[in-house]
């Protein structure tokens, strides 16, 4: 492609070399650099791509995208941007051909529930007729190719590629999860988004890694609503007024409170052995009841969102009941069938908060006990295992502490961090490091009336051990150990 194409929509200036080329390929890692090729010079966390800007001129690149002057031979074409995170976003969406204004672009952000409200999405447009692409936390989804993500949202390069091949596919819709890294960094710059969704925001992500304050964090979430045509809002969040700030959309609300446009009203605990879920009716722009397999008040809001989005393409009431009722995400609260007797649950949640969260959720069910088993993972902070022990301890009635992602630490000693805070409540607890016997353990102990969650692992099929990730799914070992006590049952 031309490199004047490539620039149509971005303010440059040409520090040297001719505009009039051909760019072979579009790069971000200096070691693919060839002939014709264009490197973007971008500033990450670890080093600087300024720094490889001879090295790659050298291998042939043709174009450098740069935020400073660089020295390289005359022959080789030098861009200045403002900044080269954003020049990537909006030179890739050319470089694939602008292939988000081929389908409508939903994107859902907000500190929980993006996981969930997008798979509930999926599931109901696709219920009615739609073909839909993902991208996610867990994957992306291209018609029926799924590819394990790395991170929540990927690079633009990465996130334009993937829109080429979805509309290349057919997909009309795309339902994408877009996190403040994500809007800081730029990868969603230049995509057009139908729809903008705010599902709440909490103090999280703040650091020297991610965002400097809640200020800034909440200022990072509002960049979506300077860039799509709907904003749909959870009206109930405190923090609305802030993250509205400067939008240029038309805003919808949804929540529980009066006055949003479309309400969850006469919420009812549905609950039984081997069943957990909640009912409610929907108010306002649309009224019909709706059941959802999934429990707690953060179902609601994650349907009612889901519910808001599908309304814009006139999906039927009855395919979006059938559709909740069906939807089920990996490692999100999943059911996990072992017996009649008690229910046993699957869900990511690996810090305190989410843990506090879940494990209150699953209190207000009243369960006879309610039996926890989480790790916590190795090089990472040690307050965050003294805290999710208390939170076990305080809301948990039997905690069974094991194994994460031990990383480069001893299992052991993580487990006697999480003891530390689990000894600052009077809560039951066992410790079995290896997590396939703890999982055992939680099953052959479980007591008629019992939830168990195993927390922490969620949709994650591995585990990291000393640099090295082996395979280890949880659904995988429930299966491993019901097998094994059929053929003890058998002898």
């Amino acid at each position: 492609m031309r490199l004047n194409q490539l620039l149509q929509r971005l303010e440059y200036t040409c520090l040297q070399g001719r505009m009039d080329i051909e760019v072979a390929e579009i790069i971000n890692d200096s070691r693919k650099a060839k002939e014709g090729s264009l490197f973007f010079c971008i500033r990450g966390a670890v080093t600087d791509g300024h720094k490889y800007a001879k090295e790659v001129a050298e291998k042939g690149a043709a174009v450098l995208i740069v935020e400073e002057p660089v020295d390289v031979p005359e022959h080789t074409t030098v861009i200045q941007v403002a900044d080269t995170r954003y020049a990537m976003a909006l030179i890739s969406a050319a470089w694939y051909g602008y292939p988000a204004e081929e389908m409508k672009i939903i994107g859902v952000t907000g500190t929980k529930g993006k996981t969930t409200t997008t798979y509930m999405v999926k599931s109901i447009l696709e219920a009615a007729g739609y073909k839909v692409g993902l991208i996610g936390t867990i994957e992306a989804i291209i018609g029926e190719t799924v590819i394990p993500a790395n991170n929540t949202t990927p690079e633009s390069m990465t996130i334009q590629e993937y829109f080429r091949r979805m509309a290349d596919e057919g997909c009309q819709i795309v339902v994408m999860e877009v996190s403040s890294q994500g809007l800081m960094l730029h990868r969603t710059a230049g995509i057009p988004f139908e729809l903008g969704i705010f599902t709440n925001i909490e103090p999280d992500h703040i650091g020297p890694a991610e965002h400097a304050s809640f200020e800034d964090y909440i200022a990072c979430k509002g960049r979506l609503f300077r860039q799509c045509r709907v904003g749909i809002m959870n009206g109930d969040d405190p923090h609305l007024e802030e993250i509205l700030k400067g939008h240029t959309c038309k805003v919808e609300t949804f929540g529980l409170s009066e006055g949003v446009d479309l309400r969850a009203e006469n919420l009812e605990l549905v609950g039984r052995p081997g069943y957990l879920g909640i009912r409610y009716t929907v108010t306002g722009k649309l009224n019909f009841d709706v059941e959802v397999d999934i429990p707690g008040k953060f179902s609601v809001y994650n349907s009612l969102t889901a519910i808001a989005i599908c309304r814009h393409f006139n999906v039927e009431t009855e395919m979006i009941q059938k559709a909740l009722k069906a939807a089920n995400v990996k490692g999100r609260v999943e059911k996990v069938k072992v017996s009649d007797d008690f229910t046993l649950m699957i869900d990511y949640a690996h810090n305190a908060m989410a843990l506090e969260s879940l494990l209150t959720t699953l209190k207000e069910y009243h369960p006879k006990r309610l039996v926890c088993l989480f790790g916590c993972g190795g090089n990472r902070s040690k307050l965050r295992r003294y805290e999710m022990g208390e939170v076990s301890g305080r809301f948990a009635d039997f905690t069974i502490i094991t194994s994460d992602n031990p990383r480069y630490e001893k299992p052991d000693d993580i487990i006697a961090d999480i003891v530390v805070g689990m000894k600052k409540t009077d809560g039951k607890y066992v410790t079995i490091p290896n997590r396939k016997e703890a999982i055992a353990y939680a099953i052959h102990h479980g007591q008629p009336g019992d939830v168990i969650i195993l927390a922490g692992k969620g949709h994650e099929t591995y585990q990291e051990i000393e640099g090295k990730k082996y395979p280890m799914d949880e659904r995988v070992l429930i299966r491993e150990i019901l097998e094994e006590d059929q053929e003890k049952a058998g002898r």
